[in-house]
């Protein structure tokens, strides 16, 4: 079986071609955070993909990890990166409330049970009722609660938040006094493992909501095509090697070791994430009816919640584009929007 220094190997070999003189190309940068969806601009980036791509469109493009996820979507926001991982949700209502007209180059995939809600001694999501939740307010955590909620007849009245940090969750829980946490992998993985833990709601009931996306800003895109070119190109190269019987062992077992978990542990968040692994697939969801419909269930959210900011008069206030140039909410505001149109080039093999 090929181990991951041999995939690394052969990798630098296919990027041979690499241009040494970089110091007159245009320079751009990428932030992301340690999480299953994102983890493949990690390996892109070790084993030169990202080089290799960036080389064949004339361009630098430097991928930087940023520990904090919100505060990575912070510094996109305030200009400091031309591109970042986020949810839809979180980038709705960080960068694109702010005023930042942000483009989702790739849809890589939606949370199929990668987040729960889990009750303590009960498999009743009903038993909710009355008690302390605890999760990071206003994250795709509170947006999952909130629609679980909704079909059991509850709303927010009838819990009690305790806004908790991501870092102390499995730490609240295993003290014993929390009777419920809503979280994502990998931690609700290890707290699903402990004893009285059950997960009364997941991410799967609302498919396709929670979207882990690669996005750039709209005004860098347009001015340089090649960016959003080399980024869909080395993601599909990554894609495929996933997904290949060659590559995937030692795919995965490099993005394990970076994400701090091993290959049984990364491979069963994977079971837990749909993945558009191949460029086909996320064109005809970008292109179905879907992403508009959950972008209104989170720009409502969203504004129930004050996260477009106190200047929003409704939850249109800022407008978001969808792949067939609709627009849900406000035209003179769009600061949103969904194409097909570089993943689509990788489908056709024009890139």
């Amino acid at each position: 079986m090929i181990r991951s220094a041999t995939l690394v190997a052969l990798l630098f070999l296919s990027a041979l071609s690499l241009d040494s003189h970089a110091a007159d190309k245009p320079r751009f940068t990428l932030a992301w955070s340690i999480y299953v969806g994102w983890m493949p601009w990690e390996l892109a980036d070790s084993v030169g993909i990202v080089d290799k791509w960036a080389d064949k469109y004339g361009i630098e493009i430097e991928v930087v990890q940023v520990n904090d996820y919100i505060e990575s979507i912070n510094q996109y926001t305030a200009g400091q990166f031309d591109a970042v991982t986020a949810t839809n949700m979180d980038i709705l209502s960080i960068a694109a409330a702010s005023g930042v007209d942000t483009t989702a180059l790739i849809v890589g995939d939606y949370s199929n049970g990668n987040d729960a809600v889990v009750l303590r001694g009960s498999d009743d999501l009903a038993a909710i009722a009355g008690e302390r939740v605890h999760l990071v307010e206003l994250s795709v955590s509170h947006y999952l609660l909130a629609r679980a909620l909704d079909t059991v007849g509850l709303s927010e009245r009838d819990i009690t938040l305790v806004n908790t940090a991501d870092a102390d969750m499995v730490g609240a829980w295993t003290g014993g006094g929390v009777p419920s946490v809503v979280t994502w992998n990998p931690m609700l993985n290890e707290i699903k493992s402990l004893p009285e833990a059950n997960a009364v709601f997941d991410s799967s009931m609302t498919p396709g909501e929670i979207l882990d996306l690669t996005t750039v800003r709209t005004d860098v895109l347009e001015q340089n095509p090649e960016f959003g070119k080399a980024l869909v190109g080395a993601w599909y190269e990554v894609m495929a090697l996933m997904t290949s019987a060659e590559g995937r062992e030692a795919a995965l077992t490099h993005m394990a070791a970076a994400s701090g978990t091993d290959y049984d542990g990364y491979a069963t968040q994977l079971e837990t994430t749909y993945l558009f692994a191949e460029p086909e697939a996320a064109v005809e969801f970008v292109t179905s009816p879907a992403p508009a419909e959950t972008m209104q269930r989170v720009a409502e959210f969203s504004f129930d919640h004050g996260l477009l900011g106190p200047m929003a008069p409704d939850p249109g206030f800022v407008g978001i584009e969808f792949a067939d140039g609709s627009v849900y909410g406000s035209t003179a505001n769009v600061n949103l929007r969904f194409t097909d149109a570089y993943m689509r080039m990788a489908a056709e093999g024009e890139l």
